[in-house]
């Protein structure tokens, strides 16, 4: 790792006036165009200031996932890796309280939180009373109470439409599950379904016979819907799907019943899990970047604590479509 004593000996200056320079000490009196080698050495050498993070304690990382299938759970585990990894980095403790736990767990103290995970409109305003400083990771319950930090589900949605039109594909499909509504938890329709049937009727070729809606995002839910679709018989070209647990499933189904992926219906997906790249064929997917999500939510939480922001804030944060062998 370059160091400041290195800078100093290569543009021939003390180490006194590197350090200066490099944490824009103004009362330093050297040339700008002195100044302008320091920056240029540190620079050329890869130099990285230390960032002294302020710690901050009685935070509590709230892991409010239900019992769910194993591969949509794995989603959720990495989300709790990442934070809990990220979380040590920046100086922040992080106590874990679980649904099983409950909102009585919550340690007294606590100043903030970070949860993942749905909740219902009794339990957001019990978190409220308890503690109004929070980010939400991959939803936005109330926006007026709390921040949130969520995949561009939307824009995802959006691009796989339009590669499909772009391609000369019209006859697309989508196969997604249902969101809840937080206040009385009967389903409503997912940003997803929302975004695809936008999509398809700005080009017109909206279809609802190919729109299929599962009551849950997992594995079997996908298997389920794909039988079923192959029995209606009229596949459509390419279909949209709202997660890669339900791509798995679909692949299964039309494995099984000898649908050829992509030659007989082409399949997109969305989250990028690790068990993507190895179905068969290899899922195309949109990859939901779990790091720079997870640093968003932490600095909206520093922004909290040490700014004391009373704005809340809502961050979307786009990704990357990772093309395999499925389109």
């Amino acid at each position: 790792m370059a160091t400041i004593k290195e800078i100093a000996e290569m543009v021939g200056v003390s180490s006194a006036a590197v350090s200066r320079v490099l944490n824009y000490d103004e009362g330093i009196s050297v040339s700008p165009e002195t100044k302008e080698a320091i920056f240029a050495a540190a620079e050329k050498v890869g130099y990285k200031k230390k960032v002294i993070y302020p710690k901050i304690e009685n935070v509590v990382l709230l892991y409010w996932c239900e019992k769910i299938d194993e591969l949509e759970d794995i989603y959720y585990q990495n989300f709790k890796k990442e934070l809990i990894k990220q979380a040590a980095k920046v100086n922040i403790d992080m106590t874990i309280v679980t649904r099983e736990d409950g909102m009585t767990a919550i340690p007294k103290g606590t100043i903030a939180f970070i949860a993942i995970g749905w909740m219902n409109r009794k339990e957001i305003n019990a978190l409220y009373k308890i503690c109004k400083k929070g980010v939400f990771i991959g939803t936005s319950p109330d926006e007026k109470l709390f921040d949130a930090v969520r995949p561009n589900l939307d824009s995802f949605v959006t691009q796989m439409v339009d590669y499909f039109m772009d391609n000369g594909i019209t006859d697309v499909g989508f196969v997604g599950g249902t969101d809840r509504n937080i206040d009385t938890g009967e389903p409503s329709m997912d940003v997803r379904e929302w975004s695809f049937r936008q999509s398809m009727l700005y080009y017109g070729h909206l279809n609802e016979k190919h729109i299929h809606i599962t009551d849950s995002f997992t594995v079997d839910a996908g298997y389920k819907t794909g039988l079923e679709m192959v029995k209606k018989g009229d596949l459509p070209k390419a279909i949209c799907v709202a997660c890669d647990t339900l791509s798995v499933g679909l692949l299964q189904a039309f494995n099984e019943k000898g649908v050829s992926v992509p030659e007989n219906v082409k399949v997109f997906s969305i989250n990028d899990i690790n068990v993507a790249r190895y179905v068969s064929p290899p899922l195309t997917t949109f990859h939901v970047d779990h790091e720079a999500i997870c640093e968003a939510a932490l600095d909206l939480l520093r922004s909290k604590v040490l700014g004391g922001s009373k704005i809340t804030k809502t961050v979307f944060v786009n990704g990357l479509p990772v093309m395999r062998k499925s389109t």
